[in-house]
């Protein structure tokens, strides 16, 4: 029987992917529902092709979207966030794809699973805003929530040699992005072009500044956290620059099961949607006489502090995960648009979270009034730093 997807984030690089892994297997997977933002030249096209029940874009290309496409579409297209819950909670979707960036994903991710769908998780920030919520609602409405990030895949997989009450550590890789190697000085005069140009894989502009600076595998521990039970003193980061080992998994017995492959996430998008069964993906084998020495060091937190920064919020727990994201994406945003230097993306996040109070018992509400908070206190610290010399 076809699985009909609802893809939130289609145009985006895990979108697209997810795409790709569906006309592979068209008798496997249907495509139902679309979400989208502002790129309706790309979802125009993935109309055309998928012709889905419902589709949402941003409000205001809305119209611009509905005239280029063929009579009788108006009412099969929504808008804003109330268009991603709808999606979300297409009636006809067995699986939801979550792959929208950023804070964005909660709610439509949190729809979905209340309307018991099961979940390909792509969007991390759902995890590290609203962890605890998260995992109960998929306990309660008894839905299934595999990680589509390579890492948390790697995990899921790992975790089947094993019991789980049996787990010594779990070990998150990262590559260590395009600036593993440049120094305190140069990182001040690193450009956001040069953030971009990530070694291993090619992802979205906000998802490939978070992996240069490490708050991508930050968000990821506190992920981790929620998705596996794990207590943050079991979740650990080591630098792998080759990519090919994706995540680890120690047991109290001393053995370590790793997950390895190419880098390319059309594997955990497959092994998400069709798992417990494994499918033919086409790519090109791992050739481990030709992939080089694999080599692992620990992250150096003083040149990267995103990474610190991440574990003291999901330590703090609460709402606290929710103003570390929502002042990142500030920052990034910022560094983007070249307002602050690469540095100050820490920095800013760091002056945010102590200056937003954070409460221990967050509710979603509570969690949305925070990540607000968080934006506009990270936007005047932005703004200072703009004005001053120290950007």
């Amino acid at each position: 029987m076809r699985k009909r997807l609802a893809i939130l984030g289609s145009t985006g690089s895990i979108g697209c992917n997810v795409l790709k892994v569906a006309d592979r297997f068209p008798d496997r997977f249907e495509v139902v529902g679309l979400a989208a933002g502002h790129n309706i030249t790309l979802l125009r096209e993935q109309i055309e092709r998928y012709r889905p029940a419902l589709v949402a874009v941003h409000a205001e290309v809305r119209g611009d979207l509905v005239q280029s496409l063929p009579p009788g579409w108006d009412e099969r297209v929504v808008c804003g966030q109330e268009g991603n819950v709808a999606v979300a909670t297409l009636p006809a979707a067995d699986i939801v794809v979550s792959a929208i960036v950023g804070a964005a994903g909660l709610l439509p991710t949190l729809a979905a699973i209340r309307a018991g769908k099961d979940i390909g998780l792509a969007n991390k920030e759902t995890l590290v805003m609203a962890g605890n919520l998260v995992m109960e609602e998929v306990r309660r409405r008894r839905v299934r929530l595999l990680p589509i990030d390579s890492e948390h895949s790697a995990v899921t997989q790992a975790l089947e040699a094993g019991r789980r009450e049996d787990v010594a550590r779990i070990i998150l890789t990262a590559s260590g992005g395009p600036f593993l190697e440049l120094a305190g000085a140069e990182l001040a005069r690193a450009t956001p072009a040069m953030a971009l140009n990530h070694p291993n894989w090619r992802m979205g502009r906000k998802i490939s500044i978070d992996s240069a600076s490490l708050m991508n595998k930050g968000l990821e521990v506190i992920e981790a956290r929620w998705l596996f039970n794990v207590d943050f003193d079991k979740i650990e980061v080591l630098i792998h620059p080759q990519s090919i080992v994706h995540s680890l998994v120690e047991f109290v017995d001393g053995s370590v099961v790793a997950q390895m492959g190419i880098a390319d996430m059309r594997i955990p998008i497959l092994y998400a949607l069709s798992s417990p069964e494994r499918l033919t993906t086409g790519l090109a084998r791992l050739d481990l006489c030709r992939c080089g020495p694999l080599t692992f060091r620990e992250p150096d937190t003083g040149r990267f502090p995103a990474l610190a920064l991440a574990y003291l919020a999901g330590r703090r727990g609460g709402t606290a995960p929710a103003v570390l994201n929502a002042a990142n994406e500030v920052a990034v945003q910022a560094f983007l648009d070249r307002t602050i230097a690469f540095p100050a993306i820490a920095a800013v996040v760091a002056e945010t979270l102590e200056q937003v109070p954070w409460r221990l018992d967050g509710d979603v509400t509570a969690i949305l009034a925070a990540d607000q908070e968080a934006r506009r206190q990270a936007a005047l610290v932005v703004a200072r730093r703009a004005a001053g010399s120290d950007r």
